[in-house]
């Protein structure tokens, strides 16, 4: 019997060895329904500054990456209130810093959220933007905001990051 043990011992042992299927990185889904883990290939590592898109805008935006924001961020110009056909629009124009290509946007207004950082409340409207991040390309909501203090046109909060990325912040600029 202590035989016997000692080869089911020794053969558990070569059988979790040899087992190619190693642990990979995953990222939980942000649903209480499907709390299975989702398998993440080693691309979706992203950096803590990336490049996105804005189509139909060609030049790509330098993004700070931040996994404490709960809804990603776009600074905008010329912001404008409006209806069309009886519901609540925006128009704002959006300046690429570093090309200084520019698009003005109009977008059904979601709602309006109030932000809450340092010191400060504000309330800002979201609209849902067209985004290119490395070969994705999806709907996403932003906030509306006056960014030209910080160094970064857009923040990507969580509302995109989550189920899509890990975030390495020793990195940057690893999406192509």
């Amino acid at each position: 019997m202590k035989n016997f043990l000692i080869i089911l011992s020794g053969l558990l042992l070569l059988s979790c060895s040899t087992e190619k299927n190693s642990l990979l990185p995953g990222i939980v889904p942000n649903s209480a329904k499907d709390p299975k883990i989702v398998r993440v290939a080693p691309n979706n590592i992203i950096g803590a500054v990336e490049k996105i898109y804005l189509p139909p805008m060609k030049s790509p935006f330098l993004s700070r990456i931040d996994t404490g924001a709960t809804t990603s961020s776009l600074d905008a110009e010329d912001v404008k209130f409006f209806e069309r056909d009886g519901k609540s629009w925006i128009a704002f124009k959006i300046v690429n810093r570093s090309t200084q290509e520019t698009y003005t946007f109009e977008k059904p207004l979601i709602k309006r959220i109030k932000i809450r950082r340092i010191g400060e409340k504000e309330r800002r409207p979201i609209v849902s933007m067209d985004v290119k991040m490395g070969s994705e390309t999806f709907k996403a909501d932003f906030t509306i905001a006056e960014r030209e203090k910080f160094e970064y046109q857009t923040l990507i909060g969580r509302n995109i990051l989550n189920g899509r990325a890990i975030v390495d912040v020793s990195i940057s600029n690893t999406l192509k």
